[in-house]
């Protein structure tokens, strides 16, 4: 296929990297959006050009959204126009209820998860939407089954945020379908990423495994196989969907 761009955003680590590897392999320019975590991006940036793939990385909290619009500046001067969005940046915190969350953590996780998915969406349609002048593309959102199942006691602010996602996915998607663009997401269940280390829960996945249907968590990998068909040609019909990753759970 024509080398087409795509941006993942959160795309150093866990399912934004296995994302970013794998568009590598299939044609894909890939800009590797990272916040701090710059050794990390870059590496991923040099796994895609030792495969003779085209990427750079790319700093941006998305929560700032000047950062986030230098971001989308510096893909279109380096790479070119966008094609593809895969919002996966995102936090969670340490388990905690509801009346133990302060103000702080709850701002930061709506700040990073939804007004960050949001605002790159927004720089992405202004490039794809064809009354914009664009040639149409897709976008993909990270969302959660924690939006359906809520995680009472562990982390209502997280899955409350995915629930956010999930209704700006079928919202936004109805809002461009007419201008060429695809929008849909996916909904990891347990994966087994470092970021149930940094919720202060590292052996989350094989503790929880036993609740899963299929008796295991899943990877980044089987993720990101999800996330590229739903940017590939094999999906040009489907948008406004919420495709479940999640081994039945």
């Amino acid at each position: 296929m024509v080398e087409q761009v795509v941006l993942v955003t959160g795309g150093s680590r866990g399912i934004g990297a296995a994302t970013a590897l794998l568009a590598a392999q299939r044609g894909y320019a890939v800009a590797v959006n990272y916040a701090k975590q710059a050794s990390a991006a870059e590496e991923v940036v040099a796994r895609i050009r030792s495969g003779g793939g085209r990427a750079i990385a790319v700093q941006a909290d998305v929560a700032q959204e000047p950062q986030v619009l230098a971001m989308f500046a510096q893909v279109d001067a380096q790479l070119g126009r966008l094609a593809a969005l895969v919002n996966n940046a995102g936090v969670v915190d340490v388990a905690a209820r509801v009346d133990e969350m302060s103000g702080e953590r709850l701002k930061r996780m709506l700040d990073i998860n939804v007004f960050g998915s949001m605002v790159c969406a927004r720089e992405a349609v202004r490039r794809m939407s064809t009354r914009h002048g664009g040639s149409g593309g897709a976008i993909v959102n990270v969302s959660s089954a924690a939006s359906r199942l809520g995680s009472p006691a562990q982390y209502v602010d997280y899955a409350a945020s995915k629930g956010a996602i999930d209704a700006f996915t079928l919202g936004l998607a109805k809002e461009v379908a007419a201008e060429g663009i695809r929008v849909n997401a996916v909904r990891p269940g347990l994966i087994d990423t470092e970021i149930h280390a940094s919720g202060g829960l590292p052996d989350r996945v094989r503790a929880l495994a036993h609740e899963v249907p299929m008796r295991r968590g899943g990877t980044a990998e089987e993720v990101a196989e999800a996330i590229l068909w739903l940017l590939s040609p094999q999906a040009s019909y489907t948008t406004m969907s919420l495709l479940e990753v999640s081994g039945g759970r």
